[in-house]
C-alpha cells in the first residue's frame, strides 16, 4: 500500500479490489504467510480478551457479571471497528513520522503482558460464563461500576493491540488486512468464549500467539525505523 493510496478515501470498490487481488494470489508465500499469521493472531487475542473480561467480572453476582461481560464484548466489537479504520488509514499515511515504529514498540509491551498472563495462575475465582479465566492472574473487581470501568479500559488496550498486530502482520496485503480485521470482530462477537476454552486446554496456542506477536513487533520496528530515516535525515 503506497502513501498515495493510503491518502485516498477507502471506498468499498477500493477495498474489494484489494481483497480480490490478495486472495487470488494466496498461493504466493508472502500472501499465505500474511493470512496465516493474521488468523493465528486473531484466535489468540480474541480468547485472551474474553478471559480478561471474564476474570474482571468474576467477583460480581450472576446478573451483574453477565451484564459486565456483555458490555465488555460489545465494547470490544465497537472498538475493534473504530481502531481498524484508524489504523488501516494511518499506518501508511503517517509512517514517515514513526507511527509504524511506535506500533512495533507497543506490540513489545503487548507481548510482555501476554507472557505474564500465560505464566500466571490463580488470583481469580473465575466466572461461569467464560472458561479459563480462573487462571488469568487478574483480580476481580469488587463492584459493578469498578468492573465496568476496568473492562472498558482493558477493552481499549486489547482492541488496539489486536488491530495493530493484524495491521502490522499484513501491511503489504491490504485485502488480507481488511479480512483479518473483520475476522477479529467476528471472533470476538461469536466465538471468544469457545476460543478461550481451547486456549485454556491447549496452552501452546497462547504461546504460538506470543511468538507471532514478537515476530510482528520486530518486523514493524525494523520497517518503521527505515520509514523514519528520510524524516530524520531531512531534520538533520
Amino acid at each position: 500500500m503506497t502513501p498515495q493510496i493510503a491518502q485516498e478515501a477507502m471506498s468499498l470498490s477500493w477495498l474489494w479490489s484489494h481483497i480480490v487481488s490478495d486472495f487470488s494470489n494466496l498461493g504466493s508465500w508472502s500472501a499465505l504467510q500474511a493470512f496465516m499469521t493474521v488468523v493465528l493472531l486473531d484466535i489468540a487475542l480474541a480468547g485472551d480478551n474474553a478471559i480478561i473480561v471474564g476474570a474482571l467480572a468474576a467477583g460480581l453476582p450472576t446478573d451483574q457479571r453477565k451484564k459486565v461481560i456483555a458490555i465488555g464484548i460489545l465494547a470490544a466489537l465497537l472498538l475493534r471497528i473504530v481502531f481498524a479504520v484508524l489504523v488501516l488509514y494511518g499506518l501508511e499515511r503517517f509512517k514517515e513520522y514513526g507511527l509504524v515504529l511506535a506500533g512495533g514498540l507497543l506490540l513489545l509491551w503487548v507481548a510482555w503482558k501476554m507472557y505474564r498472563e500465560i505464566r500466571h495462575t490463580g488470583e481469580s475465582p473465575g466466572s461461569a460464563e467464560i472458561e479459563g479465566d480462573e487462571h488469568s492472574g487478574v483480580r476481580p473487581a469488587k463492584s459493578f461500576a469498578s468492573a465496568a470501568w476496568a473492562v472498558a479500559v482493558a477493552d481499549v488496550s486489547m482492541s488496539l493491540d489486536n488491530v495493530l498486530a493484524v495491521a502490522g502482520a499484513a501491511r503489504e496485503h491490504p485485502g488480507i488486512m481488511v479480512i483479518g480485521l473483520i475476522l477479529a470482530v467476528a471472533l470476538m462477537g461469536v466465538a471468544a468464549n469457545i476460543i478461550a476454552r481451547y486456549i485454556e486446554r491447549y496452552r501452546w496456542i497462547a504461546w504460538v500467539g506470543l511468538v507471532i506477536i514478537l515476530y510482528v513487533a520486530g518486523k514493524m520496528i525494523y520497517e518503521g525505523w527505515h520509514d523514519l530515516q528520510p524524516t530524520l535525515t531531512a531534520m538533520a
